[in-house]
């Protein structure tokens, strides 16, 4: 089904329950968020790579948190990516869709040309954070890049931080659809084990990279036996099932687990959306003092600031920040 020429389950996370194997997760589909994520900044096609992974993840993760809540993705390396920066805003209300946005800093001069994508990270850590708004202790946990891939330190971090057995199936890049331009589009499958049923780890360590706990290590014998065909199944799926258009993800859960009973919940939409505004801006720079604001006053005598998300561009008046002429 298709509305004009955009595909009903575009921009959308599908969760679902396989009821026979106490096994959860998501399908997500995105095009014109990421689109829109990607089109604010001229990324070399290497870090659009990154930067598309991450909001992916973020997207799939996210739909787990309450109305009004922030998750963010942080991972930060000592490579010429040095960080990829992510945030999904849950709805305001119920029916309401949520916001994503996301953007990485790199080194402009470095030469990553036929460099792979993750290489370029190199060593540093993954994090997630969840605000649940004001007066609220914020959550972070944060584990070690690990693996090949973004989504690989997403399931050790799940493994390592909260002991669930997570795996995900991602695909993303640009696809051209009849009588259209080229546009990037992701798509992912991802599976967890029910926390209920998820034992805590003993032993000294696990069969993961340095030590780090995998989700093979968290599971009993039955657990281990639903866990290995739900993931043999989802080995099985092709990247064009994964992102679309053609293929609905129920259609895609039936093809995969049908023996498994799967149940799917209502959709979450997706949109791009970023949160800055000159109040924010203002409310940034309070925390500096008079001197620094002044040396912040450019050549034309104002102070601006760009948001690293959107590229929006403010530009203040030093008098409205409480600097005089003779401040600076």
């Amino acid at each position: 089904m298709t509305i004009g020429t955009k595909i009903a389950w575009d921009d959308t996370v599908l969760p679902f329950q396989l009821d026979n194997s106490d096994i959860r997760g998501r399908v997500a589909r995105l095009d014109g968020a990421l689109e829109s994520v990607l089109k604010q900044h001229e990324y070399p096609p290497q870090v659009e790579a990154l930067v598309a992974e991450a909001t992916l993840l973020t997207a799939m993760i996210g739909q787990t948190i309450k109305l009004r809540w922030k998750l963010s993705l942080q991972i930060r390396g000592n490579g010429p990516v040095s960080m990829i920066a992510t945030d999904y805003y849950g709805p305001t209300e119920d029916g309401e869709p949520a916001r994503v946005r996301a953007y990485a800093a790199f080194d402009k001069e470095a030469d990553i040309d036929g460099k792979e994508p993750f290489s370029l990270v190199g060593e540093g850590f993954f994090a997630i954070l969840i605000d649940q708004g004001e007066g609220m202790v914020p959550y972070q946990g944060i584990t070690p890049i690990a693996g090949k891939s973004l989504s690989d330190c997403a399931e050790t971090y799940f493994a390592q931080s909260e002991q669930l057995p997570t795996r995900f199936q991602l695909s993303f890049g640009k696809s051209i659809l009849p009588g259209e331009d080229a546009a990037w589009r992701a798509g992912g499958v991802m599976l967890q084990i029910m926390p209920k049923a998820s034992p805590s780890a003993q032993g000294d360590g696990g069969s993961g990279e340095g030590g780090l706990l995998g989700h093979q290590d968290l599971l009993t014998d039955d657990e281990g036996e639903n866990w290995n065909r739900a993931n043999h199944l989802l080995d099985t799926v092709e990247e064009m099932e994964l992102v679309g258009p053609q293929v609905a993800p129920t259609d895609l859960l039936i093809r995969l687990f049908h023996e498994d009973r799967p149940r799917v919940f209502d959709p979450q939409p997706i949109r791009f959306g970023c949160t800055c505004s000159e109040e924010r801006v203002r409310e940034s720079l309070s925390i500096y003092t008079a001197e620094d604001l002044a040396d912040m006053i450019t050549e034309d005598g104002v102070v601006t600031a760009d948001c690293q998300f959107c590229s929006a561009h403010y530009v203040l008046d030093p008098k409205t920040l409480g600097i005089q002429p003779d401040d600076n």
